[in-house]
């Protein structure tokens, strides 16, 4: 009779043991299918980062390919800015020169009274800020603002185009037959 306890204390063990083994796989189980689950968002972030990189590099291309294509983007792109730079300088002195002014009483004056003789002086000026302005964008920049004579950004008559004679130009030739030195010609 000694042995039917041992063998009731052996019987128990062994189910203690088959619980602790089920856990076991159930624990196994579920690290394998959490595992499962990171691999498969690993790959999908992969994929993710490949088709980024892909259509950065197309992009790139594209964009190389787009400069090729316009050789004189970059020189307009500064043209533009520098027009835009100055009209707004332009404006500024505008509105500077008719804000009304104070005499030494205090007492606000017209400045559009006070400025009749130099508003000729500031219409010279931004005539010849325009002039500055066309014979950079329509002479310097392969008449870049020009379109059959018309400007692009006045929508007038190019000035150049109109009264070429007033205008003096100097031109860099290249002789193009193998000589290295520049010529320089007035027009």
């Amino acid at each position: 009779m000694t042995d039917q306890p041992l063998v009731l204390e052996h019987a128990v063990l062994l189910r203690q043991l088959a619980a602790a083994q089920r856990r076991c796989d159930d624990l196994l189980q579920a690290h394998a299918a959490a595992m499962a689950g990171m691999q498969a968002e690993l790959m999908k972030a992969r994929a993710a980062v490949i088709a980024r990189d892909t259509a950065l590099a197309w992009a790139e291309e594209d964009h190389a390919a787009l400069l090729a294509a316009t050789p004189g983007l970059a020189p307009r792109a500064a043209l533009a800015r520098k027009v835009s730079e100055l009209s707004a300088r332009v404006q500024d002195l505008m509105r500077e020169k008719l804000r009304p002014s104070m005499d030494a009483a205090g007492v606000p004056t017209a400045a559009v009274e006070d400025a009749a003789p130099g508003l000729s002086a500031l219409e010279a000026s931004i005539a010849g800020a325009d002039l500055v302005i066309c014979q950079t964008g329509c002479l310097s920049h392969g008449a870049y603002w020009r379109v059959h004579d018309h400007c692009r950004r006045t929508g007038k008559t190019c000035v150049m185009a109109a009264q070429p004679a007033t205008f003096r130009v100097v031109r860099i030739n290249r002789d193009w037959l193998g000589v290295n030195e520049n010529k320089l010609t007035e027009i």
